[in-house]
């Protein structure tokens, strides 16, 4: 253990793949805001640690488990001369559950207050934990495969899924808050699940899709939603100060 942790390559692939993490993370914490925003607030902040706390657990998990995961990139079967395995069955899968949780919650935002109160009823802390564990298992197959083909040491892989995952838990309050608080925002977050779930179904059937690709375009579209949010406070700021301007004139 000593020579570990004097080993400075250890330290380097330690924080490289703690921020890798927190990279992947990323649609995690977005998909667990989305979630929680349905339930009381007072559930809200339990429930998204719960989530994350589950979300942590699962990749150590895999972790220890390595040998079933690896067992998972055997084909089963063909599908249009197409060989379909176990991991490509769950990411086809989650790629699905995204794509039909992502819609649900569009059809429900747009359709404004009334939308709002049929997803209230339904929304209860357990099926929101239910549909966190579920695709938490999709997201924990990602960062596994991440670990696995970067560091080589067992320890180092669970310190860094841990730390991740705690940091995470840091930010996930804020994220959510701000999701919850700018419904243009939260539009776009579901809006990258959707992409997302396209990406997870499209990797199933073996046509890789570049994260960077991904992670740049989210990257772009939150850079142009900051922008808006700006001028729409600008926008109403600006009122405010030409009364007070036309009051003190008028005085």
């Amino acid at each position: 253990m000593m020579e570990l942790l004097a080993d400075p390559q250890v330290w380097i692939a330690f924080f490289t793949l703690t921020a890798l993490e927190l990279v992947l993370g990323i649609d995690n914490i977005i998909f667990i805001s989305i979630l929680v925003d349905r339930l009381p607030q007072a559930q809200r902040e339990l429930a998204r640690k719960l989530g994350l706390f589950l979300a942590m657990f699962m990749r150590v998990g895999l972790l220890f488990l390595l040998a079933w995961v690896s067992s998972l990139i055997e084909p089963l079967f063909n599908v249009f001369k197409q060989e379909i395995s176990g991991r490509d069955l769950m990411l086809i899968a989650g790629g699905l559950f995204l794509l039909w949780k992502s819609t649900q919650e569009i059809h429900q935002l747009l359709e404004g207050e009334k939308g709002e109160a049929s997803a209230a009823l339904r929304a209860t802390f357990s099926a929101a934990i239910v549909q966190i564990v579920i695709i938490d298992i999709v997201f924990s197959l990602d960062s596994i495969v991440t670990a696995v083909g970067m560091v080589d040491h067992l320890s180092v892989m669970i310190a860094a899924v841990v730390t991740s995952v705690l940091l995470m838990m840091v930010l996930a309050g804020g994220v959510g808050r701000f999701v919850s608080a700018h419904p243009t925002v939260k539009m776009l977050a579901l809006a990258f699940l959707v992409m997302i779930g396209v990406v997870l179904i499209a990797d199933g059937f073996d046509h890789h899709i570049p994260k960077g690709y991904v992670y740049f375009a989210m990257a772009f579209s939150v850079a142009v939603e900051a922008l808006n949010i700006r001028m729409r406070r600008k926008r109403a700021v600006a009122p405010v100060e030409l009364r007070e301007r036309y009051t003190r004139d008028g005085a």
